[in-house]
């Protein structure tokens, strides 16, 4: 399947770079986080510029590639004008499996410089919200905003939220609820049109229609009433912050320890320092 192989010597020839300006990195741990971003995705293509995806997990248990969730964002992204050959399934590539990014920040770390150079480095960055609802997405925030204070555009590196339990408790969560800890949001206004095409796109999930079953609901309420685009900026000071007081949505939830996450968060940050 075209793009599942990290690096694709037809998408990052020379050639092809150059033919444009400008072109963005969006960093996902998961095959359907780019519902977080369906809009800035839809922006960036429309402004002619190259917009290239990257999931850090399999989407599976076990680090074995997820051939159906792949299939599902391919079929989305595409829609959106998003080149096939522009995604990149690095967590299937290294057998990271999901909800255990944090344990694989190193070899993810080392593809993303790879990746980084071939692709000739890149205008924007975008990543998942440092907000401590899914261990794999705190993962993908270290790592993006790692790899953006490397290259010196931490400045051009955005945040986006998904899901938060900040300030409730059990498996209780939030939906697109910006943390003010994150800094100031920029937010725009997605039209109706687009709204409509975007509540069809996450029926397009249908192997995880167990996870959507949750999030639909606060998915259409955000769409019908705000129907807002948010990021904020992000900062290497954060980092060494809860993501927010109180225990974490996945420690709540039993997915994972956040003792065990700094850990392997800090051993990392270490090292890059």
């Amino acid at each position: 399947m075209p793009g599942t192989e990290l690096i694709s010597p037809v998408a990052l020839s020379a050639s092809s770079i150059s033919m444009r300006s400008k072109q963005s990195l969006f960093i996902f741990a998961h095959q359907d986080d780019e519902f977080g971003v369906f809009s800035e995705i839809e922006r960036k293509i429309q402004g002619n510029e190259r917009v290239f995806i990257l999931y850090l997990t399999s989407g599976g248990p076990t680090g074995a590639g997820t051939p159906r969730r792949d299939a599902e964002s391919l079929r989305i992204l595409k829609r959106m004008g998003v080149q096939e050959r522009d995604i990149f399934f690095l967590g299937s590539t290294l057998a990271i499996p999901d909800g255990k990014l944090v344990e694989y920040l190193d070899p993810a770390w080392r593809a993303l410089q790879d990746l980084w150079h071939q692709l000739g480095g890149v205008d924007d960055l975008y990543v998942l919200a440092w907000e401590g609802g899914h261990q794999d997405h705190d993962a993908a925030h270290l790592l993006g905003v790692a790899l953006a204070s490397c290259h010196g555009i931490l400045a051009r590196c955005h945040q986006f939220c998904l899901y938060t339990g900040r300030g409730l408790a059990g498996s209780l969560f939030r939906l697109f609820a910006p943390d003010p800890a994150n800094g100031p949001l920029h937010v725009t206004r997605i039209p109706w049109q687009k709204r409509w095409c975007h509540l069809q796109f996450v029926l397009m999930y249908p192997s995880q229609v167990k996870t959507w079953m949750g999030l639909f609901p606060f998915f259409l309420f955000h769409y019908l009433f705000r129907g807002t685009q948010v990021l904020q900026p992000v900062s290497l000071d954060r980092l060494n912050e809860a993501p927010h007081p109180g225990s974490l949505l996945y420690e709540r939830r039993g997915f994972y320890r956040r003792i065990d996450f700094s850990q392997h968060a800090t051993q990392f940050l270490r090292q890059r320092q």
